[in-house]
């Protein structure tokens, strides 16, 4: 007798119906469980599962360990600091990611967040909603963006599409801090490569965070970075909020280090008004706060629910899956992948 093959789907808040639908119909028992599913009902059941489709819930070295029959770990997203790689290489588990869905999608949310904050959209609204109208006094005047600098920490194809809409779109002049990127790549992306964070951040007006959370990048915006900053500055996270001391940030926010913030990420997610440790910033009228989403188009939801059957399918079949992250934690394996060179 066949086992049914068992695929196991964290994170059903993000609905994708169309890969619960395909699985089902390959008849595919689908197990689907919520963001906040303790580690002891995932640890049940994932222990018999062939796969483990994942976006935020973390993937341990414990449950890996556990589940006998794993053939491949699928993050439905781009980021993989929630899976143990090392344990999942250790058994041989590929490990893939969709790294290209969302791409432009999630610069565009960017810098429609940096437009906002820039010409103080949300206050101003609010005060068309709360009065009716609103005069051109100071307090509702804005900043262009031409002739402005935009620091860019990460320039891969996010911030790469972050640079061309700043850059060649708005005037701006586009600099960027990424030591995984060259002074070529950058220059062909009209970006001036900067080596030195610091100095980088000292000439900004507005600073676009775009790199991967690993531990080179945790906290790589601390409360020095965010001194360093120009008391009129724009932050923008839309990668990780671990990439930001969010504590940091906080304070800096209340002492008017900087100018505002807009927030898609967090290190504690979902955020609430009343015990999370950034609800301070549910005050403030120069901060933005979205709840991890400039990637959710229609379009790019396509594009990942799509890709993401076809990791699937290959993990089932027995052959190597494609990975198409640059990523080094993925690059480095050697067991059941192939790259896409």
């Amino acid at each position: 007798m066949t086992t049914q093959i068992k695929i196991v789907r964290t994170d059903l808040e993000l609905e994708c119906p169309d890969i619960d639908r395909t699985l089902r119909e390959a008849g595919v028992n689908l197990v689907l469980l919520p963001d906040d599913v303790s580690e002891a009902t995932l640890l049940r059941e994932t222990r018999d599962a062939d796969l483990i489709l994942m976006c935020y819930t973390p993937i341990t070295a414990k449950i890996i360990a556990s589940a006998e029959r794993l053939k491949g770990i699928v993050k439905y997203g781009v980021g993989i600091d929630a899976i143990d790689i090392d344990a999942a290489r250790a058994r041989n588990i590929p490990v893939v990611n969709i790294p290209e869905y969302a791409e432009q999608t999630v610069a565009e949310g960017a810098f429609a967040l940096l437009i906002a904050l820039a010409k103080k959209l949300v206050p101003m609204h609010q005060e068309m909603q709360d009065k009716g109208w609103a005069w051109p006094t100071a307090q509702w005047q804005g900043s262009d963006i031409a002739g402005k600098t935009i620091g860019l920490v990460g320039v891969g194809k996010i911030g790469q599409s972050m640079a061309r809409m700043a850059g060649l779109g708005f005037g701006a002049k586009v600099l960027g801090f990424d030591p995984n990127i060259s002074r070529e790549t950058m220059q062909a992306a009209v970006v001036e490569k900067c080596d030195d964070l610091i100095k980088m951040l000292q000439t900004c007006d507005f600073i676009s965070i775009h790199c991967v959370l690993n531990n080179e990048t945790h906290h790589l915006i601390g409360e020095q970075q965010l001194q360093a900053m120009k008391p009129s500055a724009i932050l923008i996270n839309v990668s990780r909020g671990a990439i930001v001391d969010e504590a940091a940030l906080v304070l800096a926010l209340q002492n008017k280090t900087i100018a505002g913030a807009a927030l898609d990420v967090y290190s504690i997610e979902p955020l609430n008004r009343t015990t999370h440790p950034m609800r301070a910033l549910f005050e403030m009228d120069n901060v933005i706060l979205t709840p991890h989403l400039t990637f959710y188009t229609k379009e790019a939801m396509q594009r990942l629910e799509a890709e993401t059957l076809e990791r699937c399918f290959e993990l089932l079949a027995g052959g190597p899956v494609l990975v198409k992250s640059k990523d080094p934690r993925l690059l480095a394996q050697q067991s059941g992948v192939t790259f896409d060179r």
